[in-house]
């Protein structure tokens, strides 16, 4: 068998380190992250819990990373810390080469839950951001018919979220974050509540989407799935049980476009091995813990 795994995680006469891939266009840098969530408040005395510890990742431009790690581990914190909806405590994130302050423009969300107006057709739901960013009303009205066709849901896009089935409704989600062209991707979960079949269908889409553009969107994508991982990344990032770090880097080195046949390849199975022996010692390890 081929190596097509490369885990970025060196032995050395000091234990397990990490190294970076040489390349020098970061579209996202995370430096030693720290964040801290109280126990009870932020009065003089008070605890405090670390969720994040020293958090480093870098990914490059155009890059499709995936973050797993056990359930607590700081996920989805550090993603909120990268889109700007959480402030964090010590260390720094970058995109490109700016600290994140805040919600960035260039940064769009895409969360499990989708969203959605209900009152609102699938077209309007995708023009609402348009319209808060003072886009004038024929332009959204373009580009929004525009991402929907882009995700397959031009023939729906009269549609209420309730006629809607559930990966429609999350493509409808996808698409209003599309519309506003933004350079970073950031998904939390997306599809966790879909149906397997559903949810196969998706990450194949998203693939599409991804891979169609003129210019590829870096993306950072949360899930707990580790084939769901394999499957969309160029690197998956695996973190520690909390505090969360990153503990080792893996080089997904599939042929792209990827399809069923990649799901099945033996070097799909190779890396999903490796993958999830890390992860369970992480869990062993934190159940020893307790």
């Amino acid at each position: 068998m081929s190596q097509q795994v490369l885990v970025e995680q060196r032995e050395t006469d000091a234990g397990p380190s990490l190294r970076p891939p040489v390349r020098t266009d970061w579209r996202i840098e995370a430096k030693r992250v720290t964040k801290l969530f109280p126990k009870t408040g932020w009065r003089s005395g008070g605890e405090a819990t670390a969720v994040l510890d020293g958090f480093d990742l870098r990914i490059g431009a155009g890059e499709f990373v995936s973050l797993l790690g056990p359930s607590g581990c700081g996920k989805s914190t550090f993603l909120n810390i990268l889109a700007g909806l959480e402030s964090y405590n010590g260390g720094a994130v970058l995109i490109d080469g700016k600290r994140v302050e805040g919600v960035n423009k260039n940064v769009g969300v895409v969360f499990q839950g989708y969203a959605l107006f209900p009152w609102l057709t699938a077209q309007r739901n995708v023009e609402v951001g348009l319209k808060i960013r003072g886009v004038p009303k024929a332009e959204r009205r373009e580009r929004a018919a525009k991402v929907l066709k882009t995700v397959g849901l031009e023939s729906a896009a009269d549609r209420l979220p309730h006629q809607l089935s559930g990966g429609m409704r999350q493509r409808v989600a996808i698409a209003r974050v599309l519309a506003y062209e933004p350079e970073v991707l950031v998904f939390d979960e997306p599809f966790a509540a879909l149906d397997a079949q559903t949810r196969e269908f998706l990450q194949g889409e998203l693939l599409r989407i991804w891979e169609a553009g003129e210019t590829k969107k870096t993306v950072l994508f949360v899930t707990h799935s580790i084939d769901e991982a394999i499957f969309l990344s160029d690197r998956i990032a695996v973190m520690t049980r909390a505090p969360g770090t990153v503990k080792a880097l893996i080089d997904v080195d599939l042929p792209r476009p990827r399809d069923l046949e990649t799901r099945s390849s033996e070097d799909f199975v190779h890396i999903r091995s490796r993958v999830a022996r890390i992860l369970e010692e992480e869990v062993r390890l934190g159940n020893d813990d307790h």
